[in-house]
């Protein structure tokens, strides 16, 4: 923390805030400076300082008033790391698909092989659309951002888009251990399966903060009374 930064506001706004570590620290940056300097500027006509350091959160709003907004670049940041994410596991799934068609799989009762099979389709298929949707996710919040509104909800779409891709790795794990116990190739299988379980907690991980994040956002919308921007030259316009 800076010299000359308010301690008290500077951590409410840290805990109010939630996203990847480098988004929140650049949002938290600017309200801190803008606080900061606010304060200074109420200390400078002669106001004593903790009481400036009041007027200047009483000009900027408390924690929990201006986070629902100063949330949505955490949460877009966020929901482009979930998206990343997304693609890179569904990638490995369809490497998983391809696994389980070529595997050296003994027939058995049950016909495994073909079921196996079936399952391994459905789980490439789920993952196709969700590296479809992320990969329209990162469009959406990137290049076309610049000419085009986010939509509000977008976040949370990708969110459950990233659980629902956790599931799947769950499930392919499980597919590959069984698989791996029949097949011939049984190694392969195995450290697909490991990969698999590995690829489950981090998605996993990303969508329940991009849940997180989206639900922060939608408590105001843009619309919403009293809403503020936190655009860095309307924080300077509130001073």
């Amino acid at each position: 923390m800076s010299a000359g930064r308010p301690a008290g506001p500077v951590a409410d706004y840290e805990a109010a805030l939630h996203g990847p570590r480098e988004a929140e620290a650049r949002m938290v940056e600017d309200l801190c400076d803008g606080l900061a300097e606010t304060a200074e500027a109420h200390a400078g006509e002669g106001v004593p300082y903790q009481q400036a350091v009041r007027l200047a959160v009483r000009d900027f709003g408390a924690a929990e008033e201006i986070a629902p907004v100063c949330q949505r670049e955490p949460t877009i940041a966020q929901a482009r790391h979930t998206a990343r994410t997304v693609i890179l596991v569904a990638l490995f799934l369809i490497a998983c698909w391809y696994l389980a068609r070529t595997s050296g799989l003994p027939g058995t009762a049950w016909q495994l092989p073909r079921t196996a099979q079936s399952l391994a389709v459905y789980l490439a298929a789920v993952a196709i659309a969700a590296a479809l949707l992320a990969a329209s996710t990162l469009a959406a919040t990137g290049t076309l951002a610049r000419r085009l509104p986010t939509p509000r909800r977008l976040p949370l779409v990708v969110a459950w888009a990233g659980t629902t891709t956790s599931v799947t790795t769950a499930v392919a794990t499980l597919a590959l251990a069984v698989a791996a116990a029949l097949a011939t190739d049984w190694p392969l299988l195995a450290l697909a399966g490991a990969l698999s379980a590995a690829s489950h907690a981090v998605v996993a991980s990303s969508a329940r903060a991009s849940r997180r994040c989206a639900r922060l956002i939608l408590v105001q919308g843009p619309g919403a009374p009293g809403a503020r921007s936190c655009r860095p030259g309307d924080l300077d316009g509130a001073r």
